[in-house]
C-alpha cells in the first residue's frame, strides 16, 4: 500500500525569494541569523545577509563568470568549517546562478580532487583552516590560486583569492532572478551534495518547525556543530533559521567540550544532532543543566534506539519534544518530522512530511502488511532529480516509476515509522534477520559501555552478530566480553545472542555525521581471524 503525508500547498517560488520575501516568514530585517558562538555580539541580520548575498554573487559573476552563460552549468566548490557568512556564500552561488557543491574540510586531497572533477568546480571557496587542502586540491585539477577563494566571517566578512590578486569589495550587487514557473523550478539544480560514494542533486525545502516555537513563546537559537558538508547543514542552518527567525551560532569543528559550554551560555532552544553526540550527552559527567532552554530536539542520520533516546532526554532534563527523524541526502536531509500536535512513541521517526508517498516492500518490491518491516520507498518533492554524471546509480536507485529505492528497512506501526536498519547492514542468522541498530542500542545502554557497533561474521555457514565495545575508562579490567554478552542475552530473543563474540576496542569507526563505518570494522574482522590462524 502506499502511505501519504498531509497535503500542503508549496508555493511556486525560487529559493531566495521564498526565504527572503515570504510573508509567512518570522525574521524581520533586523532579525540577528547567524553569529560566531565564541562571539554572539557580532551578528548578521536578514538585511545584512541579503546585501551579502548579493555582493557575493556580483563577485562571482564577475570575476569567475558563474551563471554568466546560463543556470544549472557552473559549479561553486565550498571547503569550510563552520563560519557564520557560509549562508550568504550559499545564498550568493544560488543568485548568481550557479550551483553549489561541497566537499568536506575533512577529505583526504583524493576524495576533494574526484568531487571538483565530478562537478567539475570552477571555483573553490575555503575557510582559512582549508585553504592548504583548497589550494593541494586545485593544482591537482588544474585551477590556479586565483580561483581559490578565502572566505572569512570573524571579525569581518571577507572573500579574497589565496593569491591576493582579487577580493570582493561589496560595493556592487547582483540581485537574484525571481522564478516562478513551476517547470523551471522542479529542472532547476542549485546544489550538489554527495553521498557514499555518489552525488545527488538537492531540491526543495523542508516544512519548519513554526508551530512548536510559536506553542513555546520562544526564539529559535540553534548550534551549528555539524559538518558543513552534510545535507543535515542545508536544512538546519541555510534554511530553517531565516525561515524562523532565529540565530544560528556556529562553531568551527565540534568539540565536546565547547559543545557544552555554548549551549549553557547561549541558551539554545532548538538543536539538531546526531547518535554519538546524544550518547555522549547520556553519559558524561560534565552534563549538568547546560540543556535548560531546550524546547525541541531532534535526531537523525543514523538509528538511535530507544533506550538511548531515554537516556538522553533524561540527562537533559527534557520538558519539550524529542523527536527522531528519517532521511537521506537523495530526499534533501529528512522524509519524516514531528510535531507537538501529536504524541510520539519513543523509539520512532514520526510521521511522514507533507506532500511525501512511501511504500515498504519485500525483496520482491510487493508491498508488506502494515505492522511488518519492509524496505522503503519513497517519492516527494524533497527526493532528488537523480545522480551528477551517473546513470548506472540512476538506475539501480530508481524504480522505472519514480520510485526512490532507500535501501532502508522500516516499519509502519499506528501512522509512525520505526528504522529497523539497513538493507544491506542486516545479520542473516539461518531463517531470521537481525538488526545492528536494535543491538548496538541495547549495548550502549549498559552504563559502563561508551559505544558500540555490530557486524554480522560467518560462522558454521551462516552470519552471528559480532560486537566492537567501548567501554568507560573506570569500567576497563572490570567488564569482561562474557560480561557484555550475558547482559545482551538476558535482553533478546535467543536468535540476536552476540554467538561471534565481543571485542573491546579504543573507538567505533564513524563518519562525520555519525554513521558507524561497518566497512571498516568488516575489515577488522578479516584481520582478526588471520592472525586466529597463524
Amino acid at each position: 500500500m502506499i502511505y501519504e503525508g498531509p497535503n500542503l500547498d508549496i508555493p511556486s517560488v525560487d529559493v531566495l525569494t521564498f526565504l527572503f520575501d515570504d510573508p509567512n516568514g518570522r525574521a524581520a530585517d533586523d532579525t540577528p541569523l547567524h553569529a560566531e558562538a565564541r562571539d554572539p555580539q557580532r551578528y548578521i541580520t536578514k538585511a545584512q545577509l541579503r546585501k551579502l548575498t548579493g555582493s557575493f554573487a556580483h563577485f562571482l559573476r564577475t570575476e569567475y563568470g558563474i551563471g554568466a552563460n546560463g543556470p544549472n552549468k557552473d559549479v561553486v566548490v565550498p571547503i569550510s568549517t563552520g563560519q557564520s557568512a557560509l549562508a550568504a556564500l550559499l545564498y550568493g552561488v544560488i543568485a548568481a546562478e550557479g550551483i553549489y557543491a561541497p566537499v568536506s574540510h575533512t577529505s583526504p586531497v583524493e576524495d576533494a580532487v574526484r568531487q571538483i572533477k565530478d562537478g567539475p568546480g570552477k571555483v573553490i571557496v575555503c575557510s582559512s583552516d582549508a585553504k592548504d587542502l583548497a589550494i593541494a586540491a586545485a593544482a591537482r585539477v588544474g585551477l590556479p590560486e586565483r580561483n581559490v577563494l578565502v572566505l572569512t566571517s570573524y571579525p569581518d566578512v571577507t572573500l579574497k583569492s589565496a593569491n591576493g590578486e582579487v577580493a570582493c569589495d561589496f560595493k556592487q550587487q547582483l540581485p537574484w532572478r525571481k522564478i516562478t514557473d513551476p517547470k523551471e523550478l522542479k529542472e532547476s539544480k542549485i546544489c550538489i551534495y554527495y553521498s557514499s560514494g555518489t552525488t545527488g542533486l538537492p531540491k526543495g525545502k523542508q516544512t519548519p518547525f513554526t508551530v512548536l516555537l510559536d506553542k513555546a513563546k520562544v526564539q529559535f537559537r540553534t548550534l551549528a556543530h555539524l559538518p558543513t558538508a552534510h545535507a543535515a547543514a542545508l536544512i538546519c542552518y541555510f534554511v530553517n533559521p531565516i525561515y524562523e527567525g532565529g540565530v544560528t551560532y556556529w562553531m568551527p569543528t565540534f568539540n565536546f567540550d565547547d559543545f557544552l559550554r555554548y549551549f549553557g551560555e547561549l541558551k539554545i532552544t532548538t538543536i539538531f544532532s546526531v547518535p554519538p553526540v546524544f550518547l555522549g550527552i547520556s553519559k558524561h559527567p560534565a552534563v549538568k543543566d547546560q540543556f535548560s532552554n531546550l524546547v525541541f530536539v531532534t535526531s537523525g542520520a543514523a538509528p538511535m534506539s530507544k533506550e538511548l533516546q531515554d537516556a538522553a532526554k533524561k540527562r537533559m532534563k527534557l520538558d519539550g519534544l524529542f523527536a527522531q527523524t528519517w532521511g537521506m541526502t537523495e530526499t534533501s536531509a529528512s522524509i519524516t518530522w514531528s510535531t507537538p500536535l501529536k504524541e510520539n512513541t519513543t523509539g520512532s521517526v514520526g510521521r511522514l512530511l507533507p506532500n511525501t508517498q512511501l511504500r515498504l516492500v519485500d525483496e520482491e518490491e510487493k508491498d508488506v502488511p502494515e505492522g511488518q518491516p519492509g524496505e522503503a520507498l519513497v517519492k516527494g518533492p524533497t527526493v532528488v532529480q537523480g545522480y551528477h554524471h551517473n546513470p548506472e546509480a540512476n538506475k539501480a536507485t530508481f524504480t522505472d516509476d519514480g520510485w526512490l529505492r532507500t535501501g532502508d528497512i522500516l516499519c509502519m506501526r499506528s501512522g509512525e515509522l520505526f528504522v529497523v536498519d539497513r538493507k544491506k547492514e542486516m545479520i542473516k542468522y539461518k531463517a531470521f534477520q537481525v538488526a545492528p541498530a536494535e543491538l548496538e542500542g541495547i549495548i550502549a545502554s549498559h552504563p559502563a559501555i561508551l559505544d558500540a557497533a555490530v557486524i554480522g561474521v560467518p560462522q558454521n555457514h551462516t552470519e552471528v552478530p559480532r560486537a566492537y565495545v567501548v567501554l568507560a575508562p573506570p569500567a576497563k579490567g572490570k567488564i569482561s566480553e562474557e560480561d557484555i554478552i550475558d547482559f545482551v542475552k538476558n535482553k533478546v530473543t535467543d536468535y540476536k545472542r552476540l554467538r561471534g563474540g565481543v571485542r573491546l576496542v579504543d573507538a567505533v569507526p564513524r563518519s562525520a555525521s555519525g554513521k558507524i563505518l561497518r566497512k571498516e570494522l568488516r575489515e577488522k574482522r578479516k584481520l582478526e581471524d588471520q592472525a586466529s590462524k597463524l
